[in-house]
């Protein structure tokens, strides 16, 4: 079947945003990725290139097996292509070593993830602070910046909760809140609403379009059409390859969503208070 690849929109096509640059914050040339399973050589990736600008929202999209979070996890450097190149603010890491690697995650790259990943005998504030201790912060400092953090995403009344005292959307906004805490340029969310239920997860993605609007780059994978709607700009994974690459036309905006579920809400609150009303005394 042949590759049905677009190039990335120029700037005359799309638009992410006033802080975009000419150079793009993070891009991978000609990824490949396989593995060996029982003496069968698996092809994860094949050949995808991909650009992402300063201050985009972008959702990478396809079903399970695409090879979907194979690449978040190369271009977040949790793994190395077989070949390819990955740069991250203009500078090749593809010849880095584990540790030049860590830096650059620990400094540039927030990571969410689907099962939250919270330690579940620490407070949520320690749990934030996880990131600054690896990067050598010290600890007033470290618990400054964590319950900033956690104020950010609307937990600062939750900052000495455990995470079995938290609901589901709440551990995603502390797993957030660690993210941002060491001040990334880019945050990549892999299946971030796929633990929660319906509001919760309409109140993540409007937390992740807040941040995105503040400047920061946000990388969202999912396999759901409209989660990756929320972004400015969607590019489709399937069998190890792009597909697709397409501006988001209709954008759907978190905010207002929560706004028709605060209304439906009303609304529904309001019906039932009717109902007992118009019930016959006895």
């Amino acid at each position: 079947m042949a590759q049905a690849q677009q190039s990335a929109p120029d700037a005359q096509e799309f638009d992410p945003g006033p802080s975009c640059s000419i150079e793009p914050v993070l891009e991978a040339r000609e990824v490949t990725k396989s593995y060996v399973l029982d003496e069968l050589v698996v092809d994860a990736l094949r050949g995808v290139t991909l650009e992402v600008c300063r201050g985009e929202m972008l959702a990478i999209m396809g079903p399970s097996g695409s090879g979907k979070s194979t690449l978040m996890h190369i271009v977040g450097l949790l793994d190395h292509p077989t070949t390819g190149s990955v740069t991250i603010d203009g500078v090749d890491v593809s010849g880095m070593t584990p540790n030049e690697l860590a830096a650059v995650r620990n400094k540039r790259i927030g990571f969410v993830f689907q099962s939250f990943n919270l330690l579940s005998r620490t407070t949520a504030t320690t749990n934030v602070e996880l990131p600054l201790i690896y990067a050598g912060i010290s600890a007033g400092e470290r618990t400054k910046r964590a319950r900033e953090a956690l104020e950010q995403v609307g937990l600062g009344n939750r900052l000495t909760h455990m995470p079995n005292q938290l609901s589901g959307g709440q551990q995603q906004r502390v797993a957030i809140a660690r993210a941002l805490v060491t001040q990334p340029s880019i945050v990549l969310a892999d299946e971030p609403t796929g633990n929660l239920d319906s509001r919760s997860g309409v109140e993540v993605m409007s937390i992740l379009q807040d941040l995105n609007e503040q400047g920061i780059t946000v990388v969202l994978v999912t396999h759901d059409a409209r989660v990756a709607r929320h972004a400015q700009r969607v590019v489709h994974i399937a069998d190890g390859r792009m597909v697709l690459n397409e501006c988001v036309e209709e954008r759907i905006i978190a905010r207002l969503e929560i706004d028709q579920l605060d209304a439906d809400e009303v609304s529904e609150d309001m019906a039932a208070g009717l109902s007992v009303n118009a019930r016959p005394q006895q």
